[in-house]
């Protein structure tokens, strides 16, 4: 049987960046930025079933002091959902930086300045420096 894969969000009002990790849990991969919209859920529940998604993160907005941000309680209102939705644990993970790391590897690896105002790229490439965040403290923790 298949690994488990790991499922990464970053929430957003209008969209949601989703990444996957390797059949191994090694790598990070961006996938796909949705609308945030009333079929989001539904949406979500194909990718875990197609991918055989055994664990789900979510990035929790944090200031940089680690107090809660203006985007704190959307998040863990889409987590209480999600959960429900999914029947899932849903893990939360600090994504502080995720989008501007996310931002500085579009402007390395993506030579047209139209396809690098995208902003499903910003999306989905700061759920995978989330994912990847969360698979290194996992690797480092062992």
């Amino acid at each position: 049987m298949e690994e488990k894969r790991i499922l990464a969000i970053d929430f957003g009002k209008k969209r949601v960046g989703i990444a996957v990790s390797d059949p191994l849990n090694m790598f990070a991969i961006p996938l796909v930025t949705l609308d945030n919209d009333r079929f989001v859920f539904e949406r979500l529940k194909e990718i875990v079933r197609e991918k055989n998604i055994g664990e789900i993160i979510l990035g929790y907005p944090l200031k940089e002091d680690g107090s809660n941000t203006h985007a704190t309680k959307p998040v863990l209102e889409f987590k209480k959902e999600l959960e429900a939705q999914l029947k899932k644990e849903v893990i939360l993970v600090d994504e502080r930086y995720s989008s501007s790391i996310a931002w500085e590897r579009i402007i390395e690896s993506v030579p047209s300045r139209k396809k690098r105002r995208d902003k499903s790229r910003i999306d989905k490439g700061a759920a995978a420096v989330i994912l990847e965040d969360y698979l290194n403290s996992r690797a480092n923790s062992s």
